[in-house]
């Protein structure tokens, strides 16, 4: 069955004039699925024989709301999805003075075993498709009713270990006759995938790219985040001055402050060596309790970023929201995989 949500216009329309229709029928249908519908007999302006068709050679998955929280702090909305095969991932959708933005994920799971992260605890289980990624987007924006004008790929996975999907994915969500939004208004993370980094320097893409450094030093970096074995932080800021001197675009380093581990002030202090030519913007994360993790909140914060000021990093302190409810990254699916057990167990 062909997936043809995933697919760029062109290549729709290729499929369309493959099944004898005419090319305009590609925009159409283009049209039809970016606005949400999720099956073929909606597609009203399409003869019925067409409709037919895709109904016998396409497949379209929409996902199914398994959970939602509503945050009575602040209206954030945490959806758990389930998708066609049954697996679960998150979207959180956040609403800012200046939009609302939506949170989504790129795998379902993830394999870099960051030690303060929930969405790894059950490793990787699959790659998310193109229409995965664009459906978190367009669904979170259908059922709450709010229009999503910024989005963030910071949820479960690492984009980069999906980029491939998620350049696809980049390509459809910023096309006029879909969702059209505008690449300064989308943020990739990435835990230091080196290759990854990269490649979206050539691409010269105007997105926001933000690195998840959480220590400036090897050793500290190693012991909380494995992907510093494989690419180590003197390498990652090299590819990252690399990065701005390509596309001159200011890099946000996100830092996840844990208390007595990444907090000190030599650890400031060498993050604005490393940074120094280069204007980055160092995004401080008052740390969530995760279950299984031993890692607390640092007390230090405060006082971390005004030693980051000193030396004239620009130092922000991210806003929590979602405080009261399961808001923080990989939570909710983590609780319902849980509870799935439990009542396997009781059987």
């Amino acid at each position: 069955m062909i997936d043809l949500k995933s697919q760029t216009l062109q290549e729709m329309t290729d499929t369309l004039k493959a099944m004898g229709e005419p090319g305009f029928r590609g925009k159409q249908v283009f049209t039809w699925l970016h606005k949400g519908v999720t099956s073929f007999d909606e597609m009203s302006n399409l003869p019925k024989a067409l409709r037919e068709k895709l109904k016998a050679s396409c497949t379209l998955t929409p996902p199914k709301v398994a959970r939602k929280q509503v945050s009575r702090l602040d209206g954030t909305i945490k959806y758990l999805w389930e998708l066609g095969d049954g697996n679960c991932i998150e979207s959180v959708l956040m609403q800012y003075r200046h939009g609302n933005t939506v949170c989504i994920s790129s795998q379902v799971g993830c394999r870099m075993g960051c030690a303060f992260c929930a969405s790894t605890v059950a490793g990787k289980v699959r790659d998310l498709t193109p229409a995965e990624m664009l459906d978190q987007v367009l669904f979170t924006q259908l059922d709450s009713g709010l229009e999503i004008s910024n989005i963030v790929l910071m949820g479960i996975g690492e984009p980069m270990d999906n980029l491939d999907t998620v350049l696809r994915f980049l390509e459809l969500v910023n096309h006029p006759d879909g969702m059209n939004i505008g690449m300064r208004h989308i943020s990739l993370s990435t835990c230091g995938v080196i290759p990854g980094i990269r490649r979206l320097a050539d691409l010269g893409l105007q997105l926001t790219l933000s690195v998840s450094l959480h220590a400036p030093d090897g050793e500290t970096r190693s012991k909380i985040m494995p992907v510093n074995r494989a690419y180590d932080v003197d390498a990652l800021f090299d590819a990252c001055h690399g990065y701005f001197k390509k596309t001159g675009r200011r890099i946000s380093f996100e830092y996840a402050m844990i208390d007595g581990v990444n907090d000190r002030d030599w650890q400031a202090d060498l993050i604005a060596a490393k940074l120094r030519g280069m204007p980055g913007h160092v995004n401080l994360i008052p740390l969530n309790d995760v279950v299984e993790s031993p890692f607390k909140p640092s007390k230090r914060v405060a006082a971390f970023q005004k030693r980051l000021e000193a030396h004239g990093i620009t130092a922000t302190v991210r806003r929590s929201l979602g405080g009261d409810i399961d808001a923080s990254c990989g939570q909710l699916r983590r609780k319902a995989m849980e509870e799935a057990r439990k009542g396997e167990d009781s059987q």
